[in-house]
């Protein structure tokens, strides 16, 4: 019996990749092996899904929508284990790691669910994603850009961060009004973390960016003093936008009372 054609919902921001080329491209550049622990954040139609059961063997999803949930254990019994859950909210701690998380995220929350993803980095090999090209822009960005922000810092100071390619709105159903790419983030080893507390880094990095065409004089001031910025050779002129990660990780270190050393100067190489 056919099987019903599925409606993308709005609201799960449901764009299905359906272009075999941009998905050899993607398999290409994952590579998954055999023994690798696959997650894919939002299957869908099973686009990447196919070709990577195929690679694997078995593969873990997380998928919210509860009819194309149903849709994947029925036709992939035995070889797909099926979380039926909001990304934002599962624990991928909790899967036996070294995982490699994949995805074509949804635009409408790939920005908190990069963040949620990051959180379970010391778990991760690596992780593929699709993201919208406005969002891949600021992941990449290099201080003194335009799109260089919170995104850029945060994740820059956890994974090595590398643009794939662009795919382009048709490669979708229903197209986009944007175009996507496909970026890959590796996790930086322990000895490259310099920051003393990630979330003491973060909290900084948030407040710093709070208003982007202040001053961190003005920015930081409740914090930190310009003197004090003055002493870590960080210009209190300059704009969060203006400072390399290794800076923020230097003010937070401060704060945190760790002062400066090796492992910081080696993060700004």
């Amino acid at each position: 019996m056919a099987t019903r054609r599925h409606v993308p919902r709005k609201r799960f921001g449901q764009h299905f990749l359906v272009d075999a080329e941009v998905v050899e491209r993607i398999i290409a550049a994952i590579d998954p092996r055999p023994g690798d622990h696959v997650v894919e954040i939002g299957p869908g139609l099973g686009a990447l899904t196919v070709p990577l059961l195929a690679r694997l063997g078995h593969l873990d999803v997380v998928e919210i929508d509860r009819d194309l949930s149903a849709r994947l254990r029925e036709r992939h019994a035995g070889r797909l284990t099926v979380h039926e859950a909001d990304a934002l909210e599962f624990d991928f701690a909790a899967l036996p790691g070294p995982l490699r998380i994949v995805g074509n995220l949804p635009y409408n929350i790939s920005t908190p669910l990069l963040f949620h993803a990051a959180a379970a980095a010391s778990r991760c090999r690596d992780l593929h994603f699709m993201l919208q090209q406005e969002v891949v822009d600021r992941m990449t960005a290099k201080p003194s850009e335009p799109e260089y922000g919170r995104l850029s810092v945060m994740l820059q100071y956890r994974f090595i961060v590398e643009r794939l390619f662009e795919v382009p709105p048709q490669a979708f159903r229903p197209a986009p009004k944007v175009h996507s790419a496909v970026v890959r983030l590796t996790p930086r080893p322990a000895e490259e973390l310099a920051a003393v507390s990630e979330g003491g880094l973060s909290r900084i990095v948030a407040q710093a960016f709070s208003m982007r065409r202040k001053t961190l004089r003005n920015t930081l001031a409740s914090v930190i003093s310009a003197t004090e910025l003055a002493e870590l050779g960080i210009d209190a002129g300059k704009r969060a936008q203006e400072l390399a990660v290794a800076a923020f990780v230097t003010i937070a270190n401060r704060l945190a009372g760790a002062g400066t050393g090796p492992r910081v100067r080696r993060l700004a190489k």
